[in-house]
């Protein structure tokens, strides 16, 4: 792409951001009187349907507040990056007073009610369901910490993160909304461990210096693992596999998940390039272009949530894991999640920034076109995105996950795509 090109589509992607999501959740997603932030709308976002507060969503908020403050891209004046940073502190101010199950039990609650009191996640018999809300709270407050003068928020990060790196190295955590038992690894801990790990990272240099190599050599050893155990000689990268870091031939280990291995994509080309590992990039490349390959649905168009080995449904053999919750959840493969593609339009185009490879720019085109003739809200009063659709595109009014509307994924898509495209045009020489 050319500058002009590059000029164009960076345009677009601003006028998304600020007049489709922005003037969605501003202040729509904020609870003045009780602190945090509420998103439990319809999938098409008329309505609020629960004031509860899942504290997954609440540190996913902070950190989009806190990466559009922070971003390099010359889209927003200082008054609008003050604005952020206020709406991040109103999170971090919440968490940080209501998160933890006691003052010194450093293990996240699942769930909140509007108030900020602890909810038991229906049919679950404790409150820190998923390590992956911890994750998100420390990627949140850290974010934050690193923009503003704030140690005692990268401290409460870091605590919580210790603990976080504690429990996975004991097996001791949850992972609703995808729990797995303790026989079985999910792909999603080392790649979200990762991710939170460069945030901490950020922060440390400004804080704790002396944290900086153990960070990169955590992000190195995360990135590592995910490579050396997750991803087959054909270069696929499976979701699930054995507690003995085994490849097993049942459905729930012959299936990949699309849009976690596009996002991953992104997260181990950050780490090569922070911990100097240049020689995982083509790796990278490849198995980004082996989930776009695997996880397109040839009749219908889209990346399916769940897909087999050669593509399509995942079905065969799965005796002795039919109990494990991960199987029935293979049954909503065909569905087509907002999430996965924002990932997808993201790392296509990041490729395509490092490789100048016309495949990566043409999947990008191929996603963009899906993506904008299905997923956002035709009602110019409401905005946003509809984010769940069937298989087929039709909207569904399901819950996949979390019973929430979560702008987290698209918002920081499309902040990074913005990013990517002024970095792209900086090397043409465009201004």
């Amino acid at each position: 792409m050319d500058c002009n090109e590059l000029k164009l589509m960076a345009g677009f992607y601003e006028n998304e951001l600020t007049n489709r999501f922005l003037s969605f959740w501003i202040p729509r997603c904020v609870d003045a009187k009780n602190g945090g932030f509420v998103n439990c709308f319809t999938n098409d976002g008329s309505r609020l349907v629960s004031n509860d507060k899942y504290v997954w969503s609440q540190g996913r908020f902070v950190w989009v507040f806190s990466k559009l403050a922070a971003t390099s891209a010359p889209i927003f004046s200082r008054n609008q990056r003050e604005e952020f940073l206020g709406l991040a502190k109103h999170g971090v101010d919440f968490l940080m007073k209501h998160c933890l199950i006691a003052p010194d039990d450093w293990r996240c609650i699942f769930l909140l009610d509007e108030m900020g009191n602890p909810k038991y996640v229906e049919g679950c018999d404790r409150l820190d369901m998923s390590v992956y809300a911890d994750c998100f709270v420390v990627g949140g407050l850290a974010m934050y910490a690193a923009q503003t003068e704030a140690p005692e928020v990268y401290e409460f990060a870091k605590k919580l993160y210790d603990s976080i790196l504690d429990r996975v190295k004991r097996n001791d955590y949850q992972t609703l909304p995808y729990p797995l038992s303790k026989k079985l690894r999910a792909h999603g801990i080392p790649m979200i461990l990762s991710n939170i790990t460069k945030d901490i990272y950020q922060a440390s240099l400004k804080y704790d210096p002396d944290y900086r190599d153990t960070a990169l050599k955590n992000m190195e050893g995360f990135t590592s693992d995910t490579l050396s155990h997750f991803v087959d000689p054909d270069g696929c990268l499976h979701e699930v596999i054995t507690a003995e870091n085994q490849f097993f031939g049942r459905v729930l280990g012959n299936h990949i998940n699309p849009g976690h291995t596009l996002e991953d994509a992104w997260f181990m080309l950050d780490t090569a390039e922070l911990t100097g590992h240049a020689e995982w990039n083509e790796t990278i490349y490849k198995l980004a272009l082996k989930a776009l390959c695997t996880g397109w649905d040839e009749e219908y168009g889209g990346l399916l949530h769940f897909a087999s080995l050669s593509g399509g449904c995942p079905e065969g053999d799965n005796s002795g894991y039919e109990d494990e919750p991960m199987s029935k959840q293979l049954s909503g493969w065909g569905d087509k999640l907002w999430w996965v593609h924002s990932e997808a339009l993201y790392t296509t185009l990041r490729c395509y920034g490092d490789t100048d490879s016309e495949t990566f720019l043409s999947w990008h085109n191929r996603l963009f076109d899906y993506i904008y003739k299905l997923y956002p809200n035709t009602d110019p009063e409401i905005g946003e995105w509809v984010q769940i659709r069937e298989r087929d595109g039709k909207p569904a009014e399901k819950v996949v996950a979390l019973p929430v509307k979560d702008p987290y994924h698209i918002m920081r898509n499309l902040i990074l795509i913005i990013e990517c495209l002024y970095k792209m045009m900086d090397r043409q020489g465009g201004k």
